[in-house]
C-alpha cells in the first residue's frame, strides 16, 4: 500500500539559523519526523523525494534501481547548473558500475585498510610537525589554517603524488566547487583548472613516473588523461577537505564537552570516539542525490521512474531506534562511548567512500595527538561565535582561534 505523506515541502539546501550548528538544518529534522520519505523541492524549483530514515537512506544507496550516474537528464542537482558542469568530467562516484566499478578498482588498493595502516607512522610524523608548527609562535592561532588544513592536505598529496606547493591553489578551487553559492561560471572554471592541472601533472607522470596514484593510473594504457584527472580531482578534493572540517569540527565540539574530550587520553576509547563524532557531525548536511530508474515502494510511497532522491545521511545517523541505545545520551547528543559503527557518515553500498581507512586513521591521530600535546587547548576568544560554512557541500568551519 502507497501513501502520500503530509510534511511540508523544504527546500535543499536549507539553513541552520537559530539551532545548534552541529545539528542538521531543522527542516529536515521537522520533515523526519513527519515521515520516512517525504517530497522536498530543490533550488531550481524541481520537486524531488527527500529520504530521511536510517533504513531506507540504506535502501536507497545499496538499490540499484536508483542511479548514481550524474550523466542522466533528469539526475537531481541540489543547485541549479551544477549538475552539467559534473557531467562534463564525471568521477566514478558520480557513475553506475560497470563505468564505476572499472574505475574505482583502479585506486581501491591504495585505501585499503592494510595500506592505511602501514602509513600512521608517516601520519604521526605529519600531524606532530603541524603542531610544532602551529604553537611555534606560543599562539593563540587558526587551528583550521594551522592543523586541521594542512594535516589532510599533505597526506593526499603524498599519496597523490601533488606538489605540496600547489596547496593554495587546490584549496582554493575545492572551496569553489564545493560551495552552493559560488556562481555557476565560478564552478565550471574551478573545475577546469584542477581538470587541465591534474590531466597535466597525469601527462608529466607518463614520462617521468613516481610512487603514487597518480603515476600508477598513468602508466595504464585503458586510462584517458580526462579519467585520470576526474579521479585524482575526487581524491584530492574529498581527501583533504572533508577530513580538515572533521578535524577541526570535532575539536570544536570536543571543547564544548571536556568531560569526553577527556576520554582520548585513553587510546582503547580513540576509535570509538571517532565514530561517534562522525555519526554526530555527518559533514554531508544536503545529502547524496540519486535517480530512481525503476518504480520502488520506499518508506511506504511509490517513487516513479524519473524522480530524483536526496538520501540525507545527517537525519539517518540520528535514528534514536539505531543510536539512542538505553543507558547512553539520546541520538541527538554527543556520546564517545556509543557504539555508532553503523553510522553511515561515509555513505552505504557500492559508492561508499573509498578513503575511509585513511580518514579514519588522520582523525584517530590527529584528535588524539591536539588533546594530549595541549591539555590546555581552549577557544582564543570564547566570547565570539566560530563561523561555519554552511553554504558548502561539506559542513565545516571557516576558522577556529584557539590558545592552550
Amino acid at each position: 500500500m502507497t501513501s502520500t505523506p503530509t510534511a511540508p515541502a523544504p527546500l535543499l539546501p536549507a539553513p541552520h539559523d537559530g539551532v545548534c550548528p552541529f545539528s542538521p538544518p531543522p527542516v529536515y529534522t521537522e520533515a523526519a519526523r513527519e515521515a520516512t520519505v517525504t517530497r522536498a523541492e530543490l533550488l531550481d524549483g524541481t520537486s524531488c523525494w527527500l529520504v530521511t530514515g536510517y533504513h531506507e537512506v540504506r535502501s536507497v544507496l545499496s538499490d540499484r534501481r536508483f542511479s548514481a550516474d550524474v550523466r542522466r537528464p533528469e539526475f537531481p542537482s541540489i543547485t541549479p547548473g551544477r549538475r552539467a558542469i559534473i557531467a562534463a568530467n564525471p568521477n566514478f562516484l558520480r557513475l553506475d558500475d560497470p563505468e564505476h566499478a572499472r574505475l574505482r578498482r583502479m585506486v581501491t588498493g591504495d585505501f585499503l585498510v592494510k595500506r592505511v595502516e602501514a602509513m600512521r607512522p608517516e601520519i604521526q610524523r605529519i600531524v606532530d610537525e603541524a603542531l610544532d608548527r602551529m604553537t611555534a609562535s606560543g599562539g593563540p592561532a587558526d587551528l583550521v589554517s594551522g592543523f586541521a588544513l594542512p594535516v589532510p592536505s599533505l597526506v593526499i598529496c603524498l599519496l597523490l603524488g601533488v606538489p605540496y606547493e600547489e596547496r593554495q591553489m587546490f584549496q582554493d578551487l575545492s572551496r569553489l566547487l564545493l560551495s552552493t553559492t559560488a556562481a555557476e561560471e565560478e564552478v565550471r572554471r574551478a573545475q577546469t583548472e584542477l581538470i587541465d592541472y591534474l590531466g597535466g601533472l597525469a601527462a608529466q607522470k607518463r614520462r617521468r613516473p613516481g610512487d603514487d596514484i597518480l603515476s600508477r593510473l598513468a602508466a595504464r594504457d585503458d586510462l584517458s588523461l580526462q579519467e585520470i584527472a576526474a579521479t585524482g580531482l575526487l581524491l584530492l578534493v574529498a581527501g583533504h577537505e572533508t577530513t580538515a572540517n572533521m578535524i577541526s569540527l570535532s575539536t570544536l565540539l570536543l571543547l564544548r564537552h571536556p568531560e569526553q574530550a577527556a576520554r582520548l587520553a585513553d587510546p582503547s576509547a580513540v576509535p570509538g570516539a571517532v565514530e561517534e563524532l562522525l555519526r554526530h557531525l555527518t559533514i554531508v548536511h544536503m545529502g547524496l542525490p540519486r535517480l530512481a530508474v525503476e518504480d520502488v515502494e520506499l518508506g511506504g510511497v511509490r517513487i516513479r521512474a524519473g524522480d530524483g532522491v536526496v538520501a540525507m545521511l545527517s537525519t539517518a545517523n540520528r535514528d534514536g531506534e539505531l543510536f539512542g541505545t538505553p543507558g547512553q545520551l539520546p541520538a541527538g547528543e554527543l556520546d564517545v562511548d556509543r557504539d555508532a559503527r553503523r553510522h553511515l557518515a561515509f555513505g552505504f553500498g557500492v559508492h561508499q567512500c573509498l578513503g575511509q581507512p585513511l580518514a579514519r586513521a588522520e582523525l584517530q591521530i590527529a584528535l588524539a595527538t591536539l588533546f594530549r600535546r595541549l591539555p590546555g587547548l581552549r577557544l582564543a576568544a570564547p566570547e565570539s561565535e566560530p563561523v561555519f560554512r554552511s553554504e558548502a557541500f561539506v559542513y565545516g568551519l571557516e576558522a577556529l582561534p584557539v590558545a592552550w
